[in-house]
């Protein structure tokens, strides 16, 4: 049991650091750079790790920018 909850929680944080390097480019793509962009350790510390995507903080501009691709 300990031996699939170790491939699953192995895929699951391979999963969210694609996810995180995909959010980036399309980020970059778009002229925006979240610097705080990345797993929240928390989530990874776990027995069986649950990634969460920490968005990090942004400046006002930045947030402003983010938006409007997001209209």
């Amino acid at each position: 049991m300990a031996a699939r909850h170790s491939v699953h929680s192995a895929v699951c944080v391979q999963e969210a650091e694609e996810t995180v390097a995909e959010l980036r480019a399309v980020l970059e793509k778009a002229g925006i750079a979240l610097p705080s962009l990345g797993l929240d350790p928390a989530g990874l510390a776990r027995e069986a790790p649950c990634p969460l995507v920490e968005l990090g903080r942004c400046s006002v501009e930045t947030a402003a920018r983010l938006a409007a691709v997001l209209r």
